[in-house]
């Protein structure tokens, strides 16, 4: 942290630190300043030009999230012209791409969307006019619809400074630019590893999970905070679901450590096995040569039985362990624990080593 400053917004003396921008220094003190191309954890670049306030002496409207607090400094968020420029950018967001809300994924969620209703606009001024690009689908987990596209480079940002895989960048200028893999190619034939860290940073439709395609709106989905079991470093995310079922995996931002929102290929696609019709939901016991369901106090008494006879009969180390990389640190703990305390031997190994 830096020096503090005090300032004036709105009205309201503040005080800031010296390496906080504006937008922070409002955030802090309850004052909203809209945003589309901001995220936090990385550069800030003021791209879209939302977050414009008045400065008093300076030449023109700044964007706050670049521009560093200073000494003295008056600044005013809800003015005609700030509100006059705001509209007019979102007037041209608006026009220059698809934004059918009535069939899009993120309708509900959508921070255009929500930007046109916040300041009242009805219907943009200018004749809407979409790229007319092709819908990406060749692969099952990420849809692109790059019409749907307002260029705030979020995705890019966070493919290369939060996951650092450095996929995903600006190509054309002008009208005709455009955000994708090197070369223009589709996400499934370029270096991308569907982490789909793109799809959490999207604040419109244009990048959306394939998977969760006609499922459910955002708010008819409930989240549900869980623990990734596909290895032990425990990242937390959200469960979607709609009806019973799982929708699709969400990364949380909010929840911090140890992945910070974000999750890998497996821990955001890897859902399908859980409605699976082959997934088994209840333990099988063999009868008579034949698997039939039973009732889980019923596995465990035969499993006790079982261990208890072979441990008397050819002693605990006859008794080994294979504990599991889908499992947390603190199951295999318990894994292990039991092995050496309950059956008495040192034969555990991991799944992982091998």
């Amino acid at each position: 942290m830096g020096n503090t400053v005090s300032l004036t917004m709105d009205g309201k003396a503040i005080e800031a630190s010296e390496d906080q921008t504006i937008l922070e220094a409002a955030r802090e003190n309850g004052i909203y300043i809209p945003t589309l191309c901001q995220y936090a954890g990385t550069t800030n670049v003021g791209a879209c030009r939302v977050c414009l306030v008045e400065v008093e002496k300076a030449r023109s409207l700044v964007a706050s999230c670049c521009m560093p607090v200073s000494s003295g400094m008056v600044i005013r968020t809800d003015t005609k012209a700030v509100r006059d420029a705001q509209r007019m950018i979102v007037e041209f967001l608006w026009a220059s791409g698809d934004h059918n809300c009535l069939a899009c994924e993120s309708n509900g969620a959508c921070e255009l969307q929500d930007l046109v209703y916040w300041l009242g606009i009805e219907k943009p001024r200018f004749p809407i006019e979409p790229p007319g690009y092709a819908v990406e689908k060749t692969n099952t987990m990420i849809s692109r619809d790059l019409n749907k596209c307002i260029l705030c480079g979020r995705c890019v940002r966070a493919c290369n400074e939060i996951q650092v895989n450095e996929v995903l960048d600006f190509a054309r200028r002008g009208y005709r630019a455009k955000v994708g893999p090197a070369f223009d190619a589709d996400y499934i034939n370029s270096e991308c590893y569907f982490c789909g860290e793109c799809v959490d940073a999207c604040p419109v439709g244009a990048i959306t999970f394939a998977q969760a395609r006609f499922s459910g709106r955002p708010w008819e989905l409930k989240k549900t905070r869980t623990t990734c079991t596909y290895c032990g470093v425990g990242c937390q995310m959200d469960i979607n679901t709609h009806n019973g079922k799982i929708v699709k995996v969400t990364g949380n931002r909010n929840y911090g450590l140890p992945n910070q929102g974000s999750l890998c290929v497996k821990g955001k696609f890897a859902i399908d096995f859980v409605q699976h019709p082959d997934r088994l939901k209840t333990p099988l016991i063999r009868k008579n040569g034949i698997l039939t369901e039973a009732t889980w106090d019923e596995a465990y008494d035969l499993i006790a039985r079982n261990f208890k006879t072979i441990k008397e009969t050819h002693g605990p180390d006859s008794i080994a362990g294979l504990a599991s990389a889908r499992c947390t640190n603190e199951e295999n703990y318990l894994f292990q624990k039991f092995m050496r305390a309950a059956i008495g031997t040192n034969n555990v190994d991991h799944c992982a080593r091998l």
